[in-house]
């Protein structure tokens, strides 16, 4: 068991690699709990319900607003362990990505939105980063908007709002419309 008032002291003497240390032992912790769970056994356990056998760790480095946390991922001989820390693949933290999309949104160059992450103190951003960020939130958008409506809606609540949109080297008055309906069956909510 580790232990947590280690943690706090390097919190008071270092706040920064303290915060830093203690977020990497929770994500740590919360990638057991996931293993756990998707396993059916503890470590070392032998039971009928198991459904897959530990295979070590593999080091995950994750950037996030605190600095670069090195995780250690638990594996599976029989299939790839899936976790809700971090998305597949992915190595930067969601609140880096939601970041980096705003700005996009907002006009920001992508050589810009690197310097600003480098001023907040966030590293290993770089403008391609950034520009692949936009790209995957481009394709987002497009996937969204061609999606086909799957149930009949009697009701149609629809509203606007204009926004600055960067398009292409000049800005534009975009709406962005939110639209929510009634089903027939009297769910309610946003379209999809």
């Amino acid at each position: 068991m580790i232990n947590v008032f280690s943690f706090i002291k390097d919190y008071l003497v270092d706040q920064e690699d303290g915060i830093r240390q203690l977020i990497t032992w929770f994500l740590n912790l919360v990638m057991e709990e996931e293993a756990l769970f998707q396993s059916y056994a503890q470590r070392y356990e032998r039971t009928d319900s198991r459904k897959a056998s530990r295979n070590g760790y593999k080091p995950h480095t994750l950037l996030t607003k605190y600095g670069e946390l090195e995780l250690l991922k638990p594996q599976f001989r029989e299939f790839p362990f899936e976790t809700q820390v971090f998305e597949k693949y992915s190595r930067v933290e969601k609140s880096i990505l939601a970041t980096v999309a705003e700005s996009y949104l907002q006009g920001v160059s992508t050589r810009r939105v690197e310097k600003v992450m480098t001023a907040l103190g966030v590293e290993g951003i770089s403008t391609s980063s950034v520009s692949r960020i936009t790209k995957d939130l481009d394709e987002k958008v497009e996937e969204f908007l061609s999606k086909p409506i799957e149930h009949e809606i009697p009701y149609l609540f629809v509203d606007a709002t204009y926004l600055k949109i960067r398009d292409g080297l000049h800005y534009e008055n975009k709406a962005l419309f939110v639209v929510a309906g009634i089903r027939d069956d009297g769910l309610r909510g946003f379209l999809e």
